[in-house]
């Protein structure tokens, strides 16, 4: 595909020779020749240079790169877009294989795959173009919309509701029953999980995610969030539109989380929280309580700029212990010279 060709199709515009073959897309520590890259900072134009790349997406043009530059407004924007023309092919429906089950009461939307290993059982509904890759398991009564892509070896359990476009990866399990009991005589006795899941358009699910049913009612999650692998997602929780979760997240139950909210990898949310629109949460850190618009880190959490001051306070402890022990002599001393006297 020529320069030029691929520049309109991803939002960028040329700055130099854009008649080149773009033979593919790459990194640029690990770019082919004949391929586009990105420049992600100025830093690494000493790697470009160095590199194989036959072109680059820059945001503004730079003049000590001797190779043809298209510019774009939001350059990785532009670099995925480009990943997606050269290597994202459009699935093929393969209807019902051999060995998938699927029950008779289940209705199925027209170019479905359904891989073999597949079960879908009485009442499911699967909409347009979704595909249902070996291994999956849909329970009782779901519904999953249109250009789904749910990859092998998914559980969706009973009463779950999917909307269109939502990626499910390998091993999540999505309406497992919530972690709830009542203690009484002496054991932990369980509270039937008789909600559902609802998980809304555009939402990306990572592998070995685990989203419990709610106790009544829906644990939600909200459009366009993406939800990285490894997390935990407790019964009756709310996480709101377009957030971001990453790995190893766990969010305890009846959790209330706002739009645009960023939990960054191990955060681990109480139960009963309440997260505002917009909030930023640091790796590792504890919530309890209600968060207001901010950036937050720490145990238990606090402003994030307030905890890089405990941070290193907290690694001066042993300097400041010692400086207090020496200190605590010399008052020592000075009293004991003053009843001398």
């Amino acid at each position: 595909m020529r320069l030029r060709e691929l520049a309109a199709k991803i939002d960028a515009r040329p700055l130099s020779d854009a008649d080149i073959e773009i033979k593919g897309v790459g990194g640029i520590d690990s770019v082919k020749e004949g391929y586009l890259t990105l420049l992600t900072s100025n830093k690494l134009i000493p790697q470009l240079r160095a590199s194989a790349a036959a072109a680059v997406i820059v945001k503004e043009p730079i003049t000590e790169i001797g190779i043809p530059q298209i510019a774009a407004e939001n350059p990785l924007l532009a670099f995925a877009r480009a990943l997606e023309i050269f290597y994202v092919q459009p699935h093929r429906p393969e209807g019902v294989m051999p060995g998938a089950t699927v029950s008779d009461s289940v209705r199925l939307g027209r170019d479905v795959s359904v891989y073999p290993m597949s079960f879908l059982a009485e009442g499911v509904t699967v909409g347009d173009r979704t595909v249902l890759y070996p291994g999956v398991f849909v329970g009782r009564g779901s519904f999953i919309g249109e250009d789904c892509i749910i990859h092998p070896n998914v559980t969706i359990r009973e009463g779950v509701t999917i909307g269109s476009r939502v990626i499910i990866h390998s091993g999540a399990v999505i309406g497992s029953d919530g972690f709830g009991y009542v203690f009484s005589d002496g054991r932990h006795s369980k509270i039937p999980q008789v909600g559902g899941v609802i998980v809304e358009d555009d939402v990306e699910i990572g592998a070995s995610v685990t989203i419990d049913r709610a106790t009544t009612g829906n644990t939600m999650i909200g459009e366009g969030t993406k939800i990285d692998n490894l997390v935990q997602v407790g019964h009756n929780v709310s996480i709101g539109k377009h957030c971001i979760i990453v790995a190893q997240v766990g969010i305890g139950g009846s959790t209330e989380i706002g739009n645009y909210v960023t939990l960054a990898g191990q955060v681990g949310v109480s139960d009963h929280v309440q997260i505002e629109d917009g909030c930023i949460v640091g790796a590792m850190s504890g919530v309890i309580g209600r968060l207001q618009k901010g950036t937050y880190s720490g145990i238990p959490v606090m402003p994030h700029f307030k905890w890089l001051r405990v941070r290193a306070l907290y690694e001066r402890l042993p300097e400041l212990q010692k400086k207090i022990k020496e200190l605590e002599k010399k008052v020592g001393s000075a009293e004991k010279g003053g009843r001398d006297d």
